[in-house]
């Protein structure tokens, strides 16, 4: 793999990593209940899903996926209920991450780490960007070298994103102000993941 193509791969994997999405409004969410830390772990989780994809993609599962369209279907519709339960889960949120501060209830490890995969796994944008965008690099990865780029770049492009944002939510000056509006966070959260739901639905 030339240079120049890396670094195609690597702006589009930028590009993905910033769109703002159902991944973000995790990360924001588990970095409010828990702190970094837990933001970090679910930034990290998210990427290892990242990572999957790209795996699967590089192994020609995409194509079979998109060969077979049942199957294709059935995974987004288990993703899009997915969003939806967690959606919904956020909009039941009784005050938001800021009552589970008033409590002492902090956001775990576990479900964090749960969390982050999940949401790259069952989101079918994800799955569509690879299809769409991703392939083309997988046809140039005539080496083991190159065929390592093709998995490790998204995974850590995707980390360092959500951990650089997970340590800009969690400085001192920042969490206290999104703390106060946690419960706003929350439902927008929901909205937002109900809205994908809907619109992958829409969509098969």
């Amino acid at each position: 793999m030339s240079l120049s193509t890396w670094l195609g791969l690597l702006a589009i994997c930028c590009l993905g990593a910033m769109s703002p999405g159902p991944s973000l409004a995790m990360v924001v969410r588990h970095t409010l209940g828990g702190g970094r830390d837990k933001g970090i772990v679910c930034a990290w989780a998210h990427s290892i899903g990242i990572g999957i994809y790209a795996l699967v993609t590089l192994l020609g599962l995409a194509a079979v996926l998109k060969k077979a369209p049942l199957v294709f279907n059935g995974i987004a519709i288990i993703g899009a209920l997915y969003l939806a339960w967690m959606g919904i889960q956020a909009l039941r949120s009784k005050g938001g991450m800021q009552a589970k501060f008033a409590a002492g209830e902090a956001t775990d490890t576990l479900t964090a780490a749960r969390d982050g995969i999940a949401i790259s796994l069952f989101n079918p944008k994800i799955m569509l960007f690879f299809l769409a965008l991703f392939s083309q690099f997988v046809m140039v990865a005539d080496s083991i070298t190159a065929k390592a780029l093709i998995i490790f770049t998204p995974l850590v492009v995707d980390g360092l994103w959500y951990t650089l944002i997970a340590l800009l939510l969690s400085h001192s000056s920042v969490l206290p102000k999104l703390r106060e509006k946690a419960g706003l966070i929350d439902k927008l959260s929901g909205v937002v993941l109900i809205l994908l739901a809907i619109r992958v639905m829409y969509t098969l």
